[in-house]
């Protein structure tokens, strides 16, 4: 267990952006309250999906709304599987590959990385845009994220990125 509170103090401090650190992202209400540890199967995938996030989604809504409140982040599988197998607002592991479960990659081979934030300016009426349907538009339009996904306390919405598909290895005809 030692170690294990030394690798999570050495990710939790790790800087992804200019306004979050993995820690931010590590908190799990589940984990807490079922004692689980959240820890990335791979750590170095989590980071680098987590910056992906980070640089093309959060900041620029911090950047045009001001600050955000990340309500959940990262999920490792096994926390994933125990919120939903309870009943906790966890989809199956299957579905939250490349989104909550930012360490391992969806069934078409994708890595991403998804979180459920507030954006306090909007539930205060301070972003310029009428309702949710227009704030989740202009999210769309101007930003490579996932759809977001409202819950309705506290406007709350999951949001994500996945990364750009890598350009695969092709064996061409006749090149063997």
């Amino acid at each position: 267990m030692k170690s294990t509170f030394w690798e999570l103090e050495r990710l939790g401090r790790i800087k992804l952006s200019k306004h979050f650190t993995f820690r931010q992202s590590l908190h799990s209400e589940i984990a807490a309250a079922y004692g689980v540890v959240n820890m990335p199967d791979d750590a170095e995938l989590a980071i680098e999906m987590e910056r992906g996030l980070c640089a093309n989604v959060l900041e620029p809504i911090v950047s045009e709304f001001g600050s955000i409140i990340v309500r959940s982040g990262f999920r490792s599988a096994s926390l994933n599987a125990l919120g939903h197998r309870l009943g906790l607002k966890c989809a199956s592991n299957e579905k939250n590959y490349a989104a909550h479960i930012w360490d391992h990659r969806d069934a078409n081979g994708n890595a991403g990385a998804s979180a459920c934030i507030v954006a306090p300016a909007f539930n205060e009426g301070h972003t310029g845009l009428g309702d949710w349907q227009e704030f989740a538009d202009h999210l769309m339009a101007s930003l490579p994220c996932t759809e977001p996904k409202r819950f309705k306390n506290d406007n709350t919405f999951n949001i994500g990125w996945k990364q750009p598909p890598s350009a695969r290895a092709q064996t061409l005809p006749g090149s063997l």
